[in-house]
């Protein structure tokens, strides 16, 4: 796939699924807008990268942060993809959550796609073309306790995802959401152990793991040229977990 001349945006693209992401499309020949939320980390890869990417620190926890991120994406010419991939996960259950939790799990994966997407939309329809791919999570498909708060951001991804297809669609603007599982990323293989790791490919049919380039593939594709037809969808991208 060939992303030459696209102008392409990814939240949270400095690490795991993200930072795959933002491989593929720079392989592709994409122009990139990526963003982390250290600076000094912003500072090191603007430094060690190309002509061709350029990273943004923004913290999506913040609201000044966001709002002045949304004023600079207001000022771009062009925007051919957004990619919202930033988010963060808080385990509790109801009784046990804390309103900062709630807050910030809620602020992050909801608040910010919402608004980045507002922004992106408006970019869209001057250029009557985009497309836009929001990650949400196997737990916008299915559930387990002490995921209330991540359950309900993901969910209004997947409900933001599929009302803004149905509005968007006669601007040529195709939205689509994609939920991965289990995928290993460098955090995945520092929080479980070699005994959960099994014990959890054991439970998807296809026996292990994903990676993330494989999220990043299917991302890749809804992005791109060849996807004329698919808008409204959540793809899920989990070796076949939820549907055992």
């Amino acid at each position: 796939m060939d992303f030459s001349g696209k102008k392409v945006l990814i939240t949270g693209a400095t690490r795991g699924i993200g930072a795959a992401i933002a491989d593929a499309f720079a392989d592709s020949g994409a122009e990139l807008i990526l963003t982390g939320t250290q600076q000094h980390v912003i500072d090191d890869m603007n430094a060690q990268n190309n002509e061709r990417s350029e990273y943004w620190c923004v913290d999506f926890n913040d609201r000044k942060s966001l709002d002045t991120f949304c004023a600079r994406l207001d000022g771009l010419d062009r925007l051919d993809v957004c990619v919202n991939n930033a988010g963060i996960n808080r385990l509790n259950p109801i009784d046990k959550i804390v309103t900062e939790d709630l807050d910030a799990v809620l602020d992050i994966n909801l608040r910010a796609p919402f608004l980045v997407c507002r922004s992106a939309s408006r970019l869209m329809k001057r250029q009557q073309y985009g497309r836009i791919v929001n990650i949400a999570s196997i737990w916008s498909v299915i559930s387990k306790p002490g995921r209330a708060a991540y359950s309900a951001s993901k969910f209004g991804i997947t409900g933001m995802t599929k009302t803004l297809a149905v509005e968007l669609g006669r601007d040529g603007i195709l939205v689509n959401a994609v939920s991965p599982g289990f995928i290993m990323t460098d955090l995945t293989a520092q929080s479980l152990s070699p005994a959960e790791q099994t014990e959890l490919s054991n439970e998807v049919p296809l026996g292990r793991f994903g990676q993330p380039d494989e999220i990043a593939q299917v991302v890749l594709f809804l992005s791109s040229d060849l996807n004329t037809y698919i808008t409204a969808q959540n793809i899920v991208a989990d070796g076949g977990f939820t549907s055992v």
